[in-house]
């Protein structure tokens, strides 16, 4: 709510470290909407060099015309434009237009530009010249022209003295943090940190366990990091059954049929031993009996949820299925935290430890723990960028169904192509795996950015930026 024509309303911008001078004051109209973002046609515009968390077209006040009480009070709300980062109205993230109260506090994004709602008696009337880069409705620009009262510029009203009294919630915080301690202050993050230290204090002096948590913390925060880029909300249960299922085609059978297919039947048989061989040789190769095979093996739990999705109800089918480009990139890519886990625990950790075994049990040890660490965090630049690359065109074939099979083999063979670059890179030069490795990861984080433009879904999806 705001007042009658004897209240002027406004959001005031509040200063930050981007804006530590005064606090602009933007009028709002008794007809017109008020557009918030980074277009020079919005009515507030922010600078696009220092707000690049705000979109274009971010939020809107409008205000609710024919809802005035008979007093004359008039009202305003707030709606968030689909953004990119989500708005919010008082810490909580809008899913639809919430009416304003003086007070109120409007942030674009969670660490974006924040805006106070406010109302003044025009008998006490507050600067309203807003900064140059403001447009004002027609309006509003009418009305203050012809305001003999209108000032300048000045300096806001000094702020109130606080009370010396303190209260119970400052002295001890935890008793009113409620659902933003679980929700905004990395609780649950911090919490499984110090569940996996003491696990693995626990399992020292066996190096398979503390092996094993390690692998599974550092794949955690891996997977974790590219859960918060891509900003989509999918059950925890649903993203560790993708993670299981691929570990357990991997334990059976079909891997014999993935095996025989692209390595024997199609020219994907790898090389063994010592060999030199050419290096279009060793990339087609590495094409057919790593990349094709590999991530046709990673995605098929991508495929699987897509299929059960389509066969269940709602909100199930919402949940488990593959929608969206977003679904795919997440699936895929925890998918591939189950590949990675087992390939690097089951394969390459017992060869590297055979093969440095004659210099001790000791430096056999510290060999293994040197190849884990790099080979599962490097999982984001690897096998993740390519599985959540494939995704992103699984859920973009979901959303552009008549163009499916050109979406998909698309996605499917330009992620092969990453990984057989990766692979032949290897046996030449670290640089050039390293240059492979941003690559790959500048295709994910590409696929991430376009995945939340086209979400479905953006105006609820929560969003870590790139950049700052």
């Amino acid at each position: 709510m705001t007042g009658t024509d004897h209240y002027t309303t406004f959001l005031r911008l509040l200063p930050s470290g981007d804006n530590a001078g005064g606090q602009p004051l933007y009028p709002l109209s008794l007809t017109e909407t008020v557009i918030l973002g980074r277009d020079p046609h919005c009515q507030v515009v922010l600078d696009p060099l220092v707000h690049r968390a705000v979109s274009r077209r971010h939020a809107e006040v409008k205000p609710v015309l024919g809802c005035e009480s008979p007093d004359g009070t008039r009202f305003w709300q707030v709606g968030d434009l689909a953004s990119a980062n989500g708005t919010f109205l008082n810490g909580e993230r809008l899913k639809d237009y919430r009416v304003l109260q003086p007070g109120d506090r409007l942030a674009l994004g969670q660490n974006g530009p924040e805006f106070v709602f406010e109302c003044q008696p025009r008998a006490n009337p507050v600067p309203l010249a807003p900064p140059a880069n403001v447009k004002l409705p027609s309006v509003t620009r009418r009305k203050l022209a012809s305001a003999p009262d209108r000032l300048a510029a000045t300096s806001p009203p000094p702020r109130r003295r606080e009370p010396d009294a303190i209260s119970l919630t400052q002295l001890f915080p935890i008793l009113s943090t409620g659902r933003q301690l679980t929700h905004k202050a990395y609780l649950l993050p911090g919490g499984i940190t110090v569940a996996f230290v003491v696990l693995m204090f626990v399992a020292v002096g066996n190096p398979l366990a503390f092996n094993m948590l390690l692998a599974a913390y550092l794949a955690g925060a891996a997977y974790y990091f590219v859960y918060e880029l891509c900003g989509k909300h999918k059950p925890w249960w649903i993203l560790s059954g993708a993670a299981v299922f691929t570990l357990l085609l991997l334990v059976s059978p079909v891997l014999k049929l993935f095996v025989f297919v692209f390595r024997h039947v199609l020219p994907g048989e790898l090389p063994t031993g010592d060999t030199p061989i050419a290096f279009p040789i060793l990339l087609i190769k590495m094409f057919f009996g790593a990349g094709l095979m590999e991530e046709l093996l990673k995605a098929t739990p991508v495929f699987a949820a897509y299929w059960l999705g389509t066969r269940l109800r709602s909100p199930y089918r919402e949940r488990i299925g593959v929608w969206e480009p977003l679904d795919g990139i997440l699936l895929g890519s925890a998918s591939a935290v189950g590949f990675t886990l087992l390939e690097t625990l089951a394969q390459y950790l017992p060869e590297v430890y055979r093969a440095t075994l004659s210099s001790g049990e000791g430096a056999a040890q510290l060999a293994s723990l040197q190849l884990l660490i790099p080979r599962v965090l490097g999982s984001v630049a690897g096998h993740m960028a390519y599985s959540g690359y494939l995704g992103y065109f699984i859920g973009l074939s979901v959303l552009r169904s008549r163009r499916r099979w050109l979406i998909l083999g698309i996605g499917y063979f330009t992620a092969s192509g990453l990984h057989a670059l990766w692979n032949t890179m290897g046996s030449i030069s670290p640089v050039f795996l390293a240059l492979v490795g941003l690559l790959s990861y500048a295709f994910l984080a590409a696929a991430i950015l376009k995945a939340r433009e086209l979400s479905p879904t953006r105006s609820q999806n929560f969003a870590t930026r790139f950049y700052k």
